[in-house]
């Protein structure tokens, strides 16, 4: 079975220091908040005083118990003292402990084993070797604790993610260079992308079916004439079905529409998750892909359902059997096998599309391993 695929290595954390930077910095912060990173490490005056996008995951450092006052419990609060932390973790926060470990072994085996007893922790060294971050990583392995490493340039950064193979599960980004973090949020937006394997289905039959609800998709993005989005009638997988980036000849073009079909289709979405079509609102998230497998999130803006004549396109793909219901339009395109858009209404058997096939087995669109039956 075809499956979905993260690019690149397993996701890592990149937490930006915001402590230094005034909140009167505007040109910076507003690039923070502009970029992919949401997680921002700041103190207790800028989260009181500071105006953040609702996309921050705020990690508060805190001096003293009173800090905590107006830190909503289950947030992550971070501190280089101990016994500060295991108070915030009885009142249900979750910990970050933060060391700078000199060239001892002593300190580096308190730290490691200080780091256990915490859901975070943050490293810096006095010495520019990756020997010390090698041996935490290895002391660390098998606890639950997320280690990461203090960088201030992407380059450093790359480096801590390959050290010992595994590397360091994030890093804490201290910088104010803007090309840094520039490129530090490029790379977490490469860790949102995923591939799926796209496989050929052979076109069974093609019906019309009478008339039904059809929903369109229009997302807050724009699409290329490669992109469209996965919609299948069954959890085992659907057929490519083309943005409205191809000629119409009555009407403007929708580029950040497709035409999904009958409305108890799935969509595919990120995190190998699926919707209903009816399910979807403002908001909502669903997974653009292109004709090379590769994916890209796009933001639902609007669900436009109507009543329209429907066809039905029944193929094999995989071994797999995979249908969808489409709008019985000519303006309705499905991807060829070949990556060419087809008009619906002349697609016939024996010819060939692009599909995705995987295990079938949904629970609210969240896969489960269960014996299931769809037709």
């Amino acid at each position: 079975m075809s499956e979905q695929t993260r690019v690149g290595l397993s996701t890592r954390q990149v937490w930006f220091d915001g402590r230094p930077v005034p909140l009167e910095q505007h040109d910076l912060w507003s690039l923070i908040h502009n970029s992919n990173i949401t997680k921002v490490v700041v103190n207790p005056a800028q989260r009181h005083n500071g105006n953040f996008p609702l996309k921050t995951e705020l990690i508060t450092e805190i001096m003293e118990t009173s800090d905590l006052d107006g830190i909503p419990t289950g947030e992550i609060v971070l501190s280089e003292n101990g016994p500060l932390l295991e108070a915030a973790k009885e009142k249900g926060y979750r910990t970050c402990i933060s060391f700078f470990i000199k060239g001892t072994q002593d300190d580096l085996e308190k730290a490691s084993l200080e780091a256990m007893k915490h859901d975070f922790a943050i490293v810096d060294f006095d010495l520019p070797t990756n020997i010390p971050l090698e041996l935490i990583i290895a002391r660390l392995q098998d606890s639950k604790t997320v280690l990461l490493k203090r960088e201030s340039t992407y380059a450093d950064m790359e480096v801590a993610f390959g050290v010992l193979e595994k590397g360091s599960d994030g890093v804490l980004l201290a910088t104010t260079d803007f090309h840094e973090i520039i490129k530090a949020s490029d790379y977490v937006s490469l860790q949102d992308k995923t591939t799926l394997d796209l496989c050929p289905l052979l076109v069974k039959e093609v019906r019309h079916i009478g008339m039904g609800l059809r929903a369109c998709i229009d997302t807050t993005g724009i699409m290329k004439t490669d992109e469209g989005m996965i919609v299948g009638s069954t959890s085992n997988g659907g057929i490519f079905v083309c943005s409205e980036t191809h000629f119409l000849p009555y009407m403007n073009l929708r580029p950040f529409r497709v035409n999904a079909g009958a409305v108890h289709s799935y969509v595919w979405a990120p995190n190998n998750a699926t919707e209903y079509l009816t399910d979807l609102r403002a908001g909502s998230q669903v997974l653009c892909v292109n004709t090379k497998g590769e994916t890209r999130k796009l933001i639902v803006g609007r669900i436009k359902t109507e009543v329209r004549p429907l066809l039905l396109i029944r193929g094999i793909a995989a071994e797999t059997p995979i249908n969808v219901i489409v709008q019985d339009d000519w303006h309705i395109r499905v991807m060829d096998v070949n990556g060419q858009p087809r008009n619906a209404t002349t697609v016939q058997p024996g010819d060939q599309l692009l599909a995705y096939v995987c295990e079938p087995g949904r629970h609210v669109g969240i896969k489960v391993n269960e014996q299931i039956l769809e037709y």
